[in-house]
């Protein structure tokens, strides 16, 4: 559990630099990610997504244009639907939004507060956090034995079935299983068997 314990330090550290939550997006690829968390209001977070706002988002356009970091404030980002108004109408006034990785597989992440601009302090710690969150994601190494009992599961077979197929009692079967959703990063074993499959393991 070493890696998620770190993982949800990393996200715990972030959400104390964004009072008015944050998103991160991780690994992006064919506009979908690998992972995402976000502590937004609820309230905006459902009005953005009823709206389809993410095809508007000035963020998800300049995230996929270059790597870096920009305020929402900049003046060179262009906001022709008027979104940073609409987000700070829900509290999210002043913003920071990162951007990181090779395009095929990037990561987005922004934060957010309704007092003040974040300072250049703040937002050096946050950049670094999603990096370190960038870099713990990647493609993780899984065991053929682990990889195994993950397909067997995923065909649908059941416990049984799968540790007789693979030729290990059950509760070896159970052991590959547990120590692949950790590597997967995954609280559940569905969980991993769709981050498998994100990273083509099978």
């Amino acid at each position: 559990m070493f890696e998620k314990t770190n993982f949800d330090k990393e996200l715990k550290q972030l959400d104390a630099l964004a009072p008015k939550g944050y998103f991160v997006g991780l690994h992006i690829r064919f506009t979908s990610p690998l992972m995402s968390f976000q502590t937004y209001d609820p309230v905006w977070t459902d009005h953005y997504t009823n709206n389809g706002y993410v095809l508007r988002d000035p963020m998800t356009a300049w995230g996929f244009s270059t790597t870096g970091w920009i305020r929402w404030s900049d003046p060179r980002l262009p906001d022709p639907f008027g979104l940073f108004d609409e987000a700070a109408s829900f509290g999210l006034r002043y913003g920071v939004t990162f951007s990181c990785g090779p395009i095929a597989s990037r990561t987005i992440s922004s934060i957010a507060r309704d007092d003040r601009e974040f300072n250049d302090d703040e937002i050096r710690a946050a950049e670094r956090i999603v990096h370190q969150l960038h870099d713990m994601t990647e493609t993780p190494d899984l065991t053929k034995a682990q990889v195994e009992a993950l397909k067997c599961i995923a065909a649908g077979e059941r416990h049984a079935a799968a540790a007789n197929r693979l030729g290990i009692s059950e509760s070896a079967l159970k052991a590959r299983l547990n120590s692949a959703r950790v590597r997967l990063m995954a609280r559940t074993t569905a969980e991993a068997i769709q981050r498998a499959k994100d990273y083509r393991f099978i």
